[in-house]
């Protein structure tokens, strides 16, 4: 009897490795494509001098009348209107720097006012003692140490009761057309970083950022021309990329409202 023909054996399947397999070689995990990363002001780029004034020259055309919108006929009524700025809006001291420069419109007549008078011209507006104390004493300084005339160095004014280094270089900006510095406001601090100015978050180090990429003729009027752009068009919550002339340029476009901003609070 014929023996039966053996039935063909199947071929080993090739053994599997020991172990679970890894999915991705060693290292981080690759993006997926078309994953936006979050932006992270502190590890963006940062602009070169050419590129910083591509934008500066860009956002200038579209606010050309980028100024000091304080309202002011002289360098003192600069001065303590800049002082009064402090937690204020501009149209807000506008409004009542008229009636105080009416009643006490020089150092001399200032130094010399009641406080209690100029606070309830001044009750409007935020801390308004304090400020009273300011510019009372910023007016008795300028007659008894400059002759009652406005000094033209940084070193000087920031010797004056309320001026700090930002008030200082409005004033030797905007009178005196010498700043010394940038004046680098919410506005300003805000928009630096999302325009990849600065990887920095606070205004001293901003501001050295923007005086090393910027020529010393353009600090004052760098500074007026962002805070009217951060006015207009890139406000803090809503941005409006879609009008902004250099969203194709800017590394924060289109999801700016995350940059440059302060975190909420947490309320306990």
């Amino acid at each position: 009897m014929a023996a039966k023909k053996a039935k063909p054996q199947k071929l080993p399947q090739k053994p599997k490795a020991a172990g679970p397999q890894p999915k991705t070689t060693a290292g981080p995990q690759p993006k997926q494509a078309g994953a936006k990363a979050k932006p992270a002001a502190s590890k963006a780029k940062t602009a070169t001098p050419a590129e910083a004034l591509r934008l500066y020259q860009l956002i200038r055309a579209r606010h050309p009348d980028a100024h000091c919108e304080l309202e002011h006929t002289s360098p003192f009524q600069l001065i303590v209107a800049t002082v009064l700025s402090a937690q204020s809006t501009d149209v807000m001291v506008n409004k009542i720097t008229p009636e105080l420069f009416r009643r006490w419109p020089t150092p001399l007549e200032l130094s010399q006012a009641e406080p209690a008078v100029v606070e309830k011209v001044l009750s409007k507006i935020g801390m308004f003692r304090q400020k009273t104390k300011n510019i009372v004493g910023l007016a008795k300084l300028l007659v008894a140490e400059h002759g009652g005339m406005v000094p033209q160095t940084l070193a000087e004014l920031v010797k004056l009761p309320g001026v700090g280094r930002k008030t200082a270089n409005v004033v030797l900006g905007v009178a005196f057309g010498k700043p010394e510095g940038v004046v680098v406001d919410t506005h300003v601090q805000r928009i630096s970083q999302r325009l990849g100015l600065t990887r920095h978050t606070e205004p001293v180090e901003i501001e050295q950022d923007l005086m090393r990429l910027f020529a010393r003729e353009l600090w004052d009027p760098l500074s007026h021309t962002l805070i009217f752009h951060g006015r207009r068009i890139c406000s803090a919550q809503k941005p409006a990329c879609a009008a902004c002339p250099v969203s194709e340029l800017c590394p924060s476009a289109f999801h700016a409202e995350r940059v440059g901003r302060k975190p909420s609070r947490s309320r306990t």
